[in-house]
């Protein structure tokens, strides 16, 4: 893929990549007119991959494959991942490994990497970024991180953080230009990237 996307008015397809219930109603929040393709992709990260590396790779390769489906249209793909320390955390997919995750958590710095690309297909031309939250999170005990997943079960969720839940009760501080990047679509960089792609979003292209 190329590196930048080329303006152009011509009416033109969003497509969602993405299966996520969270990033279909972030999209919904810009009240635009969407179609949603879940892409087939392999999330499992390479060796000596760094977190930019990885959601970078996940999020252009979430474009391309649901991109192969269109001809015309705008692919809006993310990925995201968090750091602490040498480790990368993803889902954490069990109930043991989100007590795992959290309790590492506890006290210390996390960096939530939020890759977010938008492809063209008519031309084959992108934007990525990659938007970065920073959670200092509170003291917590076991017990406590146990009681957080059984109310929010947020087992599908990056480092097993809910923000927009009870996860907050487990924050000291979240810094980010782009808070809806946490919740997995930096919306502020896809608004940005849209009007670069000639959609801008307050010159009648929404829903209704």
């Amino acid at each position: 893929m190329k590196k930048e996307i080329s303006s152009s008015r011509t009416s033109v397809f969003v497509v969602l990549a993405s299966s996520s219930q969270s990033r279909f109603h972030l999209l919904r929040r810009l009240k635009l007119d969407f179609s949603v393709a879940a892409p087939q992709v392999d999330e499992t990260p390479q060796a000596n991959e760094t977190a930019a590396d990885l959601v970078k790779r996940l999020s252009c390769a979430k474009a391309q494959v649901v991109g192969a489906r269109y001809e015309s249209a705008l692919i809006i793909a993310s990925d995201q991942c968090a750091v602490l320390g040498e480790s990368i955390f993803g889902k954490p997919g069990s109930v043991e490994q989100s007590y795992r995750q959290l309790v590492q958590c506890s006290g210390k710095q996390v960096v939530f990497h939020t890759g977010l690309c938008l492809l063209d297909t008519r031309s084959g031309d992108y934007l990525y970024d990659d938007v970065q939250t920073r959670i200092q999170y509170r003291n917590f005990t076991r017990e406590q991180a146990e009681i957080y997943v059984e109310l929010e079960q947020p087992l599908d969720c990056c480092g097993s953080h809910r923000s927009e839940g009870l996860g907050i009760a487990l924050c000291e501080r979240i810094d980010s230009a782009d808070p809806s990047a946490l919740l997995g679509l930096p919306l502020i960089t896809l608004t940005r990237f849209l009007e670069q792609a000639g959609l801008p979003l307050l010159a009648g292209n929404h829903s209704r």
